[in-house]
């Protein structure tokens, strides 16, 4: 574990400069359970949660970068992954983006956007208020401007070292607040993340042992959709999902045009409450 410290700085460094599939097989009931969120509840406007990260085999960062496209399908904004920036494949959302900033038009230059892939952090973690859930996953957004959630992490590991050592490593105190977009639509952000004392993961060591050897990874808790869905998201369909097929179903019948919307109604710019912040409120799936 000695050198975790080395590759998160190291890769933290990197980022800040700017110049394949999970084969555990899980229930969706089980998956639900290791999808760490730090949402907080309607009328609730504070609270904490503790989090103690899970270090890595090997040794290397725990913090895994993978990018998503956040799009709206059917009023609702969702995380898709994006196979060209992780995997190299073929990305049709991406097309759409390239395609639309290359006509050199403000206007689907601002289109462009919300077709733009982003990188995002997952983090393996053990959730202390749901410790019987096992380890989680938490997905949360890079921060440009250097004021995200890692961002916020940072300063503890070069200050304490390594917060994911097994021994003696230390949980963290992740402090949330409400706050609103200008149009008044409410979103959680964390404010502040804190430390504990050092402690082992656990007291009891076959436990910990349990959780630190875990083979389960965030590639079999976050979907990642076919090709197919994509193209769909692309042409400005809804893909529906046909429980008797077992298969999205895709529509063909409707003339649409490369840059279509891909929220329900064109016609209404909607806002991003997450946009630039931390919060995942979206399911894995």
């Amino acid at each position: 574990m000695g050198n975790a410290l080395d590759a998160v700085l190291a890769q933290y460094e990197q980022n800040t400069q700017r110049s394949g599939g999970g084969k555990t097989s899980i229930s969706q009931e089980d998956r639900l359970k290791r999808y760490f969120t730090t949402y907080l509840p309607k009328g609730t406007k504070s609270g904490q949660k503790v989090i103690r990260i899970l270090p890595t085999p090997d040794g290397s960062s725990p913090f895994k970068e993978v990018w998503y496209h956040e799009v709206q399908i059917d009023g609702k904004w969702t995380k898709l992954y994006d196979p060209g920036k992780n995997d190299g494949e073929r990305s049709p959302l991406t097309e759409v983006y390239e395609e639309l900033m290359s006509t050199g038009k403000d206007s689907d230059k601002e289109l462009a956007r919300q077709y733009r892939p982003r990188k995002f952090y997952i983090v393996k973690v053990i959730d202390r208020e749901n410790e019987d859930h096992g380890p989680k996953f938490w997905r949360f957004k890079d921060n440009y401007k250097q004021e995200g959630i890692l961002d916020k992490i940072i300063p503890i590991w070069k200050q304490k070292g390594d917060v994911t050592d097994a021994n003696e490593g230390r949980d963290l105190i992740v402090d949330l607040s409400k706050s609103k977009t200008p149009s008044g639509i409410e979103y959680t952000v964390v404010k502040t993340i804190m430390y504990d004392d050092p402690a082992p993961i656990h007291s009891d060591k076959s436990q910990m042992k349990e959780w630190v050897e875990d083979e389960l990874t965030w590639k079999d808790v976050y979907a990642q959709k076919p090709v197919e869905y994509l193209e769909a998201i692309a042409r400005g369909e809804t893909p529906v999902w046909d429980t008797e097929l077992k298969k999205y179903v895709y529509g063909d019948d409707t003339e649409v045009t490369l840059g279509g919307s891909v929220s329900s109604d064109s016609n209404v710019k909607v806002e991003d409450p997450q946009s630039g912040m931390e919060v995942d409120t979206d399911l894995p799936f």
